[in-house]
């Protein structure tokens, strides 16, 4: 108990009344010894407070100063559970003390154990005990060591900081427990600076709803109330992840479709719209864009604010678990995108949370992101890397995501990344590598991997940085898989060019196989690619409208048929014709023409061949699940190869990247047999030319390409070809 001075109670009170006192449960409540005092309650406007214990008549309060009340007399009420009656201007209220309920927090490995953290840190709905009365209420924490002093504020307390002073608790952690505070209840942190200065009210790093502008309040959730569905794909065995065929359908929530009034679509009619979509077409995931709460629309997520709340734009988290486990009851795994690399300067934010860059380093050569404005994460400070790890284990944990894909990796691997050279600072050994964020990108995956073995992390990182899928304890950074940026690059850049100019561009296609066992990769058509003048997939295509469309099939057939697995941006896989506009839906009216639907149809097919063929999939990784049959036919501007499983089956890939048919195609492979084809892109039902193609090509003892037996097949136009070795 704290003793306090008759010459220090009045500056308590002017402390109390600016929101400006740090230590409440020393001053209120009835931990207190003050002239025989029993009972100290702070309630700014209130016009009187009388005590209220169970099976006693209600005990007036007496007035101390402008807000305070207090009870006089030796009553220990310290062990006995009390409530009070305020009158207030425009009524009565009965309220539970929340300056009663001493003991709040966790112990420290709670408070700082990743796995843990953000199942204590900020609104918790928790039942506590006092005088043999069990009482629920949300228990507010929040980490914020720099900060003098802390109010909760919301709509529970009109807003006014001075109603509910936090306490400051270990390790820089304020607290405070609210009892019956509603679900859904809107609040926000009232903080004051190291100098007392006033700062922007902030929403919860750890909160788990918000809402939209204006307000940007958090709400209270409680995430024990969703009854889950998912159990059969929960129970899956733990498998190898590069080993399966993965598809990817890359989807912006906002813009997929929108309703009959063209508002957004709520998580659940996403749902239901979209789950049935993707198992037609035959993908394996649905990867979102970013879904963490975050301010500006424009940004597609990559600006996010609330890392622990998915946005409401599209409903409350319980709707955002249904789309998770409609998904998953449908045989189709969740992936997100992650942004751990930097984050806006929104007032409400993490900007200056307590007064102090706590979330970034002050020097803008280290702290500041030139190109996208935002603040970069500090990641040498341990509660940062705490604070990141753990949400990303939320994700996993709360809302049963399958994978996390990593946004821009690659800025967070260098100090210089996108600087000029007197813009950076260099690590401790003069170079431009950032050890603590390759340290952190290194301890989240093993976490992530220990805590959720069937999970998978994807890193979006475009430089030749090593081993970013390989195991830590190899010396890589952990990662399961990496967007392959060079794949991408050099194939849309040839693609583009006129099927005539192709043949001065033919290293351009064959680079990326150099190094396309280097990693575990996803060959990646992402947002990225049909924004920003760069023009839609199928609008990169060089020709006439036919030509446009025929190369479009080739070059899916061609990726369908590489290493790596698979990902397609949304509206790829029917020839949307635009680029894209987050603030429409797709052009769902161009499946009216043929054409459209003959693109669809064969991403449906290339969907379904590649994940029933293991020969396409379960050795991507493996430089034996690869080997060129043609490969420096430039002339021609013809590909072929063959894709391995590991039970030895074989696919033959070929593809003629130009409109020249090929009636008497002859081309070299080590095994004689049949080649039974399985798909070929130019066909009718695909809106092809259905040039007459050879179904089953059986092989001949005829060199070709130093290989003692050869094939002699037809080649449509602007094609690609699969074929099985029987």
């Amino acid at each position: 108990m704290k003793t306090i001075v008759k010459d220090k109670k009045s500056q308590v009170y002017n402390q109390l009344s600016q929101a400006a006192y740090s230590d409440p449960f020393g001053f209120l409540g009835p931990y207190i010894q003050d002239e025989h005092t029993a009972l100290r309650v702070w309630m700014p406007g209130a016009n009187s407070v009388s005590l209220l214990i169970e099976g006693q008549p209600a005990i007036p309060m007496t007035r101390e100063g402008e807000s305070g009340f207090v009870l006089k007399g030796n009553q220990d009420l310290r062990f006995c559970h009390y409530r009070l009656m305020v009158e207030w201007p425009s009524g009565e209220q009965v309220i539970d003390d929340p300056y009663q309920y001493h003991s709040i927090y966790a112990e420290y490995e709670d408070l700082h154990t990743p796995i843990q953290m953000y199942r204590q840190m900020g609104a918790q709905f928790v039942t506590l005990e006092r005088d043999g009365k069990r009482v629920s209420g949300t228990r507010f924490l929040v980490y914020a060591p720099n900060a003098t002093a802390c109010s909760l504020v919301g709509e529970f307390n009109q807003w006014d900081g001075r109603r509910q002073p936090m306490q400051r608790l270990d390790y820089g952690i304020w607290g405070l427990f609210v009892p019956n505070l509603p679900e859904g209840s809107k609040y926000k942190f009232e903080m004051k600076g190291p100098n007392g200065e006033g700062l922007p009210h902030k929403a919860d790093p750890w909160g788990f709803f918000a809402e939209q502008h204006p307000s940007f309040a958090s709400v209270t959730y409680d995430h024990s109330r969703y009854q889950w569905q998912d159990g059969k794909w929960q129970s899956r065995p733990v498998t190898e992840k590069r080993k399966e065929a993965l598809s990817f359908y890359e989807l912006h929530a906002g813009s997929w479709r929108r309703d009959e009034h063209g508002q957004f679509l709520n998580y659940r009619d996403l749902a239901d719209q979209l789950v049935p979509y993707l198992c037609d077409l035959g993908y394996s995931h649905v990867e979102l864009m970013p879904v963490s709460e975050y301010p500006f629309y424009g940004s597609w997520g990559y600006q996010p604010v609330g890392l622990f709340a998915p946005t409401s734009r599209f409903g409350a988290p319980d709707d955002f678990k249904y789309f998770v486990d409609t998904c998953h009851q449908a045989g189709i795994g969740v992936v997100l995108d992650w942004v751990p690399a930097h984050f806006p300067s929104d007032d409400h934010g993490l900007a200056n949370f307590d007064g102090t860059p706590l979330y970034h380093d002050p020097d803008p050569r280290r702290g500041w992101h030139q190109d996208w404005n935002s603040f970069i994460y500090d990641l040498g400070k341990e509660h940062v890397r705490r604070f990141l790890i753990s949400n990303a284990l939320y994700w996993f944990d709360q809302f049963h995501i399958d994978g996390i894909r990593v946004d821009a990796v690659a800025s967070m691997l260098y100090l210089d990344y996108s600087r000029s050279h007197d813009q950076w600072l260099p690590n401790v050994d003069g170079g431009n590598e950032n050890y603590d964020a390759i340290s952190t990108l290194k301890w989240m995956n093993e976490e992530v991997y220990r805590h959720f073995p069937n999970a998978m992390t994807i890193a979006e990182e475009s430089t030749a940085f090593p081993g970013v899928s390989q195991p830590t304890f190899l010396g890589g950074l952990g990662f399961g898989f990496k967007w392959n940026m060079g794949w991408m690059h050099d194939s849309l850049s040839y693609i583009k060019e006129d099927p005539v100019h192709r043949k001065y561009h033919h290293n351009t296609i064959t680079f990326p196989l150099i190094y396309a066992h280097s990693e575990n990769y996803v060959l990646s058509l992402s947002h990225d690619e049909v924004v920003y003048g760069k023009r839609s997939i199928h609008n990169k295509m060089p020709g006439d409208e036919w030509q446009q469309t025929a190369n479009l099939r080739a070059y899916m057939g061609y990726m369908y048929g590489q290493p790596g697995k698979k990902l397609n941006f949304m509206g790829t896989e029917f020839g949307q014709t635009g680029e894209w506009d987050h603030d429409s839906q797709l052009q769902w009216f161009l499946l009216d023409f043929e054409r459209h639907q003959g693109i669809q149809s064969l991403t449906r097919d290339l969907n379904h061949l590649y994940r029933r063929e293991p020969a396409l999939f379960d050795l991507d990784s493996e430089p034996s699940g690869f080997e060129w049959r043609l490969q420096d036919a430039a002339d021609a501007s013809v590909l072929a190869h063959e894709r391995i499983s590991a039970s030895g089956e074989r696919i033959l890939v070929i593809t003629n990247f130009t409109p020249v048919p090929h009636e008497r195609f002859r081309l070299g492979v080590p095994h004689s047999g049949s080649y039974q084809l399985l798909l070929c892109t130019d066909d009718e039902k695909y809106h092809g030319s259905h040039y007459d193609v050879v179904s089953v090509a059986q092989s001949e003892a005829m060199e070709s390409e130093g290989l003692a037996q050869s094939l002699q097949i037809k080649l449509p136009p602007l094609s690609t070809l699969f074929y099985k070795l029987s």
